[in-house]
């Protein structure tokens, strides 16, 4: 039962990835000695130590896993304005214990004007990158705020301006620049710094990030999320302050297509079904379309069953090899058929069947790598549509809240790049979502899924995914940042809990191979460096690079959850 398999992973646990409330730090701190009681009241993990007491807090008056992982995100637009927050969008995916899954997406949309041409130059090439990201021609709608009005409405227990308070007072009081904050400064002040409100907020009259340890007071941003708790949802989209940023946005785009205010205003976030798979009798659920994450994972995942991954080991070389081959495979699907699939016919349930799964898991050989790896015809395929080119894309956050009534909600929001698009409106930095579709609308006659349309949602590789055990019983909640590296990440670490055993915090501590094409990229100064001559001699091209690497999770523990945080990074698990 999974009960009694995830008691393995009773293993030490690093508190360093996990803090609680009710025990100190242990030398040997191990589950089973920790009272079960005093997990009861649920958790939260959040890549900000301040966002993930947010929703802690929440926790502790009562609130379900909504109104935390809402409140966590309100607290992330304050203090990981790189990464998230209300200029953005998310996926939000929520279960229970019973097996109930519900998804809502609140992915940003493009201008209704927008046409396949958008980042067409007038000679017809696609414009580069660093010319886009920094007009409105990136930004897309912000769908946080809906997305956050829509969950609580089902599944809120808090009252709706409650849930602004921690965010509000971090915003009016004062937040200190952490050393990682101020990283991102320094690596981009074009876009953290691309109008004078940003440059007040975290640069000096030099031009220099702020210091370590430094205040900082968001006067602007706590007076958007005052109004917003007070006069609701509608305020962030309609009336004056509608009008005014979609001005901002429109003012910041070379071009007749504008976005307007009408496109702010009519803005909804979507309920979707959520695509489920079963991998060695774990039932993987995460989110459709416009991600790519549910498919994507679950691929890597299926096309690994018929090898005995347990048995090998994450110090095996094969290991790794065979889930660079599935990556491959995964990558190829993902590239050619996932988008938004209220405009084109997305082929989910044929990406999830278990038969062609395995088929294309055959490919894949212990001893040799694939010469030529390309899309496979799932069932259920209408059309065949071309391979886009779309930019790397980086800025994103990722948590996981599970309350006293044991629902659990798996949360990923993003701006997509460091900073979004630079731009600014109410305090907040508004995002560049819209370079996350192709800037190629065809290829020899051929329309790409996702290249550019009139008020669609560019696809997404934000994967925020739950686990059922072999008895039915939701047992974790994962996901991650870092672009397209998120499906990888995902999947990494249900490898390493599920066929490798690990605990939580060793799971999500794994090195990163990330395989997407023709070339391996190793985590640089990983262990999996040791390994590039035995995957070289299978025959893979293979690089070391640092990746952007930011995985949250919880996991049920002999009955009671528990958190972890990636160690790369700044978060932390709290348990109210």
């Amino acid at each position: 039962m999974a009960r009694n398999f995830l008691i393995a992973f009773a293993a030490p646990l690093a508190l360093a990835a996990c803090t609680t409330r009710e025990a100190p730090a242990l030398e040997n701190p191990a589950l089973t000695n920790i009272d079960p009681a005093a997990h009861s009241s649920g958790v939260v993990s959040a890549a900000d130590p301040r966002a993930a007491e947010a929703g802690a807090q929440m926790l502790r008056q009562g609130g379900s896993s909504t109104d935390a992982a809402i409140a966590t995100m309100l607290a992330l637009t304050v203090v990981e304005p790189q990464s998230s927050g209300i200029g953005g969008g998310g996926f939000y995916v929520r279960g229970t214990s019973d097996g109930q899954v519900a998804t809502l997406d609140g992915r940003e949309t493009a201008p209704a004007a927008a046409t396949p041409d958008w980042f067409l130059g007038e000679d017809g090439n696609p414009v580069p990158f660093p010319q886009a990201v920094l007009t409105g021609l990136s930004i897309g709608v912000p769908g946080n705020i809906r997305l956050a009005e829509q969950a609580h409405d089902r599944f809120g227990r808090l009252e709706w301006a409650q849930l602004f308070q921690p965010a509000i007072a971090l915003a009016r009081d004062g937040f200190v620049i952490t050393e990682r904050f101020r990283e991102y400064l320094q690596r981009s002040p074009n876009r953290a710094g691309n109008v004078e409100a940003g440059r007040a907020l975290f640069y000096d009259a030099a031009g220099e990030p702020l210091p370590v340890g430094t205040l900082v007071r968001n006067p602007a941003l706590a007076a958007t999320l005052e109004r917003i708790a007070t006069e609701g949802p509608d305020s962030f989209y309609t009336g004056m302050h509608g009008r005014a940023m979609a001005q901002v946005i429109a003012d910041a785009t070379p071009g007749a297509a504008d976005m307007s205010a009408t496109d702010i205003a009519s803005y909804r976030a979507l309920w979707r079904e959520s695509p489920c798979g079963t991998y060695r009798q774990y039932r993987i659920c995460g989110m459709g379309p416009p991600s790519s994450g549910a498919t994507t994972v679950f691929a890597i995942l299926k096309q690994l069953e018929g090898f005995d991954m347990g048995a090998l080991g994450p110090a095996s070389p094969t290991a790794w090899h065979l889930f660079a081959e599935s990556q491959r495979l995964a990558y190829a699907d993902r590239e050619l058929y996932l988008a938004d699939d209220d405009f084109v016919s997305v082929p989910v349930a044929g990406l999830m069947d278990g038969n062609y799964l395995r088929e294309r898991g055959t490919l894949i050989s212990a001893d040799r790598t694939l010469q030529i790896v390309s899309a496979g015809t799932p069932p259920g395929t209408r059309a065949i549509m071309a391979d886009g080119a779309e930019p790397v894309e980086s800025g994103t956050s990722h948590f996981v809240a599970v309350d006293q009534w044991g629902a659990a909600v798996s949360w990923t929001s993003t701006v997509e790049g460091s900073f979004g698009s630079g731009h600014m409106y109410g305090g907040f930095y508004l995002n560049n979502e819209l370079t996350d579709f192709s800037f190629v609308p065809q290829r020899d006659g051929i329309p790409v899924a996702n290249r550019v349309e009139g008020s669609k949602r560019p696809r997404s590789s934000m994967s925020p995914t739950l686990v059922y055990g072999p008895d039915g019983e939701l047992v974790m909640a994962v996901g991650a940042a870092g672009g397209s590296t998120i499906p990888v990440q995902v999947a990494r670490v249900l490898i390493g809990v599920i066929d490798w055993g690990l605990p939580l915090d060793r799971a999500l501590a794994l090195p990163v191979l990330y395989s997407p094409g023709d070339t391996i990229v190793l985590e640089e100064g990983s262990s999996l460096l040791a390994m590039q001559p035995a995957l070289e001699a299978l025959g893979h091209k293979v690089m070391a690079r640092g990746l952007p690497l930011k995985t949250n999770a919880a996991i049920l523990v002999d009955g009671s959850w528990v958190g972890g945080a990636d160690p790369r990074s700044e978060g932390v698990a709290i348990i109210p």
